[in-house]
């Protein structure tokens, strides 16, 4: 493990290099990130910001995210699958959130794909069924796939109902962020606290 893999706060506790960089990434990692997501409403709001996320900063996703809730009716898939036109101009004008209309659109789109979803199972049983056999131990950063055979498949998965901006690496991305793979590097004192995958 290299040096800059893991960072030991001022708190005595161990985190990668990109949680240790600001208090609202710190917060979100010691807090949120890997923890389990079971449910839709909070599956759609992941699923949006990374969409948002896309060639951009994180950090900026999270400081923009309570702007989002507000602007997306706090990510409730039913009342943003009634937005239109409008709804899109309006949203085009908003500060407070990331102004890119393809984004925006692909929201829209998938708030209906996740409405339709609920006839065939729904969407938290769609990409919680594509959780890997195994979990992965990675000791560095560069231990870390940027994609996997699962986020591979979830993606067509996803895109086979009607979802967009759901791409491989986007679905492992939001698979790390949600716990269905634990990639807190050994050592890191949040390795193993999703429940899902146990201490390894």
């Amino acid at each position: 493990m290299t040096a800059s893999d893991l960072i030991i706060g001022s708190d005595g506790l161990a985190r990668p290099a990109w949680a240790a960089t600001t208090d609202l990434l710190r917060h979100y990692y010691d807090t949120e990130w890997g923890m389990p997501v079971r449910d839709e409403q909070g599956l759609f709001e992941r699923l949006s910001l990374e969409a948002f996320q896309a060639g951009l900063s994180w950090e900026l996703v999270l400081r923009k995210r309570e702007g989002f809730r507000a602007a997306f009716a706090g990510f409730d898939p039913e009342r943003v699958a009634e937005f239109g036109e409008g709804d899109v101009e309006k949203l085009l004008e908003n500060p407070e959130i990331i102004r890119n209309r393809r984004k925006i659109e692909a929201v829209i789109r998938n708030a209906r794909a996740v409405l339709e979803l609920r006839e065939d199972g729904g969407l938290v049983d769609l990409i919680w069924s594509h959780q890997p056999a195994e979990n992965l131990a990675p000791e560095t950063l560069a231990d870390i796939p940027s994609r996997s055979p699962e986020s591979e498949a979830l993606s067509k998965a996803l895109k086979k109902a009607g979802l967009t901006f759901v791409g491989p690496v986007m679905c492992f991305a939001l698979m790390e962020a949600i716990g269905m793979v634990d990639t807190h590097l050994l050592g890191s004192h949040r390795r193993g606290t999703s429940g899902v995958w146990g201490e390894a």
